[in-house]
């Protein structure tokens, strides 16, 4: 049994400013198996936090009782940098302001930086090649010289993640019902969590473009399977990001709900023993393609005013919203409606109703394949 609560110190990029990365270590150091979980690495999503808050308390009781079967890595704040985010009153954590770039943007490529050390090292043993890989990425990180804030933060971070079996980053949407990010070789798995989540939606790419912080942990592995067909490289890592509704839902009463479910499904999969904290949850719908999901946009800033509610089931060319012009001729009379471009669920909305040329304004959930979606298919 073991409980740390480990603080890391991370040098700011301004002269004598410095913060604090807090994490916890939670059960048996020599357990076959590791949990990584983190939360607001956009910093202005905090459901996360309060499930983490309430998952902590879950994990550390199991670990006096002797129940886990996995060691758990918790990053209930994995973003200091973001979080200090403050201007003119308000809090952003969305981009770093040194680079510019989404802190869920642009993570390493662990395949890159990994493949040539490793590819004479495989053999036809699965379980070794999955420790030769990881050895690899430790190797990797050894070597590795962050110098700047986000650098070194970004290096604590995969020190931790790097071994785990299961990597789930805790987020949020605008305003929107429950949903995950995953590939599609982790469908079961997703299946299981989008049950206990309680999820809308399950949407699936191996690669969404942004290199995000869930796929750094997916992709190392189906790209060495790609690479190697001849060596078996399993999954050794299933990732996804959870995405907890919408930015203002950070209440005790949701989020307790929200990470005793958590902890049934890591029930489910053997991680933690004991009896299940609760029922067997009902089935939610299957996973779709990602690229079946039209992010609806603006072409022109306006007010928004929606005609359709969370959850709605909606038919390609029914108006989503109608868009209140701000100037020219018809000045707070013209309303534009905003289209369904595809037949599908209503899963988020902007919570923000005043919007600009290019903004995201909704999300609907289809079943089939859009020929405009390719290549980026996460909103910056």
């Amino acid at each position: 049994m073991s409980y740390e609560h480990i603080v890391r110190t991370i040098s700011c990029d301004a002269p004598g400013l410095k913060t604090e990365l807090n994490y916890f270590r939670i059960g048996p150091k020599n357990a076959s198996q590791k949990v990584f979980m983190q939360a607001a690495l956009h910093a202005d999503e905090q459901p996360g936090i309060m499930i983490l808050h309430h998952l902590l308390p879950l994990l550390k009781q199991a670990d006096t009782n002797g129940l886990l079967n996995a060691q758990f890595v918790i990053f209930p704040m994995v973003n200091p940098l973001g979080m200090s985010d403050l201007s003119f009153g308000q809090h952003q954590g969305r981009y770093n302001r040194v680079t510019g770039v989404n802190f869920n943007r642009q993570w390493p490529d662990l395949f890159k930086e990994v493949h040539e050390q490793v590819a004479d090292k495989l053999t036809d043993n699965p379980d070794k090649n999955i420790h030769i890989v990881r050895d690899g990425i430790k190797q990797w990180l050894a070597q590795s010289k962050p110098v700047t804030a986000i650098q070194q933060q970004q290096h604590i971070v995969i020190e931790e993640a790097f071994d785990a079996d299961y990597v789930l980053d805790l987020h949020c949407d605008n305003d929107s019902l429950a949903h995950i990010f995953s590939v599609p070789q982790s469908t079961d798995v997703m299946q299981s969590l989008s049950d206990w989540m309680s999820a809308a939606a399950t949407l699936m790419a191996e690669d969404s473009g942004g290199h995000s912080f869930d796929e750094v942990w997916s992709t190392v592995w189906l790209k060495l399977a790609e690479a190697y067909p001849d060596k078996p490289i399993p999954l050794a890592c299933h990732s996804a990001t959870l995405e907890y509704r919408g930015r203002f839902d950070v209440f005790d009463s949701i989020n307790l709900d929200d990470a005793e479910r958590l902890y049934g499904f890591l029930q489910t999969q053997e991680l933690i023993n004991g009896d299940l904290i609760r029922s067997t949850p009902p089935a939610t719908a299957k996973p779709t393609d990602l690229a079946a999901t039209e992010f609806t946009k603006v072409n022109e800033a306006g007010l928004l005013a929606y005609q359709v509610e969370l959850g709605d089931i909606v038919k390609k060319g029914d108006v989503l919203a109608d868009l209140i012009a701000l100037d020219g001729d018809g000045a707070f009379s013209k309303r534009t409606p905003i289209l369904a471009g595809t037949d599908g669920l209503l899963l988020s909305r902007n919570v923000q109703k005043y919007v600009w040329p290019g903004c995201n304004i909704a999300k609907v959930v289809g079943t089939k394949r859009l020929t405009s979606r390719s290549g980026m298919l996460l909103a910056d």
